[in-house]
């Protein structure tokens, strides 16, 4: 990322997650982390990616009195969507086994919204991946949530964790969207930035 690293821009990931640090981090490209909390609710009427959309606007909106020019602020919102219904993180152990068994043998979409803020633009990405889950035992679902303990996940899974290697059958879209980052068009976006000012 050559380009990127040489340019007069610096690139600064909005978001307190270690996740998205640790994509972004695995481009090459330099980068310095500034989280700003901010409300993630939203109105009831949103559906889908309005949802992700709206935060991630929230999120950039708490940057729009700190940017500088030549500056590029990440930052990013991913949701479970699922038979019409937001699935958020879940509040205990009991929930996460729930939104397990609603995974169980079906489809359902994570959702991740990025917004890139400059001193002169603001504009967001959205990316969906279609997860599918093989007929989940109960075993395998109290075994996951006791063990690796998912509470601060939304949907109550990881893709990259055990329920996620013995449990996902197919993967259709970007797999580093579930992750929380679609990394390949988050850094095609970044460099299109960057060309479009030099």
């Amino acid at each position: 990322m050559d380009l990127v690293n040489k340019s007069n821009y610096k690139i600064i990931l909005g978001s307190g997650s270690s996740r998205r640090s640790e994509l972004l981090g695995m481009t090459g490209i330099n980068f310095t982390v500034n989280s700003i909390p901010v409300d993630e609710s939203f109105p009831d009427f949103l559906q889908g990616a309005e949802i992700s959309k709206h935060i991630v606007k929230n999120k950039s909106d708490a940057f729009n009195e700190l940017i500088k020019k030549n500056e590029i602020i990440i930052t990013a919102d991913t949701l479970v969507w699922f038979e019409n219904e937001c699935l958020g993180k879940p509040k205990d152990k009991e929930e996460a086994r729930s939104m397990l068994k609603l995974f169980t043998g079906k489809s359902h979409d994570v959702i991740t919204s990025v917004g890139f803020l400059t001193a002169g633009m603001f504009k967001i990405l959205t990316e969906s991946t279609t997860v599918t889950y093989k007929h989940l035992t109960e075993k395998e679902i109290d075994y996951y949530v006791e063990n690796i303990n998912p509470i601060d996940k939304a949907g109550s899974y990881g893709i990259q964790d055990w329920i996620g290697m013995i449990g996902v059958e197919y993967v259709n879209g970007s797999y580093t969207n579930v992750l929380g980052l679609p990394v390949p068009q988050v850094t095609n976006e970044i460099i299109k930035i960057i060309n479009e000012n030099l």
